[in-house]
C-alpha cells in the first residue's frame, strides 16, 4: 500500500483536513481514496485527543495502530 501523500504548504485559515483534502485533490487521487485518507487522519487525530499532527510522532502512530489492531480488530497491515 502506498503511503497517504502530506501536505506541503499550510495556507492560512485553512483547517488541516481542508489542505490535507487539497493536496489529495492536486495528486489526483481517486475520490474513494481521499475519503478514505480523510477519515484515517481524522480518527488519528480525534484518538489523540484532538492532539494536531505535528505534536505528535512515531510513538503516537505507533499507539494509534495498536490501537486498531488490538481494540477495533483491524488488520495489522492497515
Amino acid at each position: 500500500m502506498q503511503n497517504p501523500p502530506k501536505p506541503t504548504s499550510s495556507p492560512q485559515g485553512k483547517k488541516l483536513l481542508d489542505q490535507y483534502r487539497d493536496h489529495i485533490r492536486l495528486k489526483q487521487y481517486s475520490p474513494r481514496t481521499e475519503k478514505t485518507y480523510i477519515q484515517w487522519v481524522r480518527e488519528y487525530i480525534l484518538y489523540h485527543n484532538k492532539r494536531h499532527p505535528k505534536e505528535m510522532g512515531a510513538p503516537e502512530i505507533n499507539q494509534f495502530i495498536t490501537h486498531l489492531v488490538v481494540d477495533r480488530k483491524a488488520s495489522a497491515s492497515t
